[in-house]
């Protein structure tokens, strides 16, 4: 845990700070091939590991629906909010994968508030996620996740 509020309003007075970042994270061809079988997205740089060694990657890669997903659990792993009753997922912004994730590569995120504002049914918080894969200059994946908290 990086930062510790005691309620979602506390979240209005860090807009621009960062939150902190994950431990790093294996990404696994099991996970893969689970993620695929929920999605049906069976693309074979995802699930044919011998095929994908010679393709462009050289070797399977996550989908990049897959590191989005992770959202959740990054955001809850650098952020507690003390008094919560929930966090529901509102939307996303923005979001680019600039570097393909392969299979066996560790990645962590990093969570930044880059907006927050009360309304009517809670506070609506906007981090921006960034997906590091360890080793490499590029992120896997760079998105700005919306979550309500009532």
């Amino acid at each position: 845990m990086n930062t510790v509020v005691d309620q979602p309003a506390d979240l209005l007075s860090l807009v621009g700070r960062p939150l902190g970042s994950t431990d790093w994270m294996e990404i696994t061809q099991q996970q893969v091939n689970l993620f695929a079988a929920a999605t049906g997205d069976h693309q074979w740089i995802h699930t044919d590991p011998a095929r994908a060694i010679n393709g462009p990657f050289k070797g399977t890669i996550a989908h990049g629906y897959l590191t989005l997903s992770l959202a959740p659990v990054v955001i809850s792993e650098v952020l507690e909010v003390r008094e919560l009753t929930a966090a529901l997922n509102y939307g996303v912004d923005k979001v680019r994968f600039p570097a393909p994730l392969r299979v066996g590569s560790k990645v962590r995120g990093t969570v930044t508030v880059m907006g927050a504002r009360q309304k009517t049914s809670g506070v609506e918080a906007v981090f921006t996620l960034t997906f590091e894969i360890e080793g490499e200059a590029r992120p896997a994946c760079v998105a700005d996740v919306i979550v309500l908290y009532p």
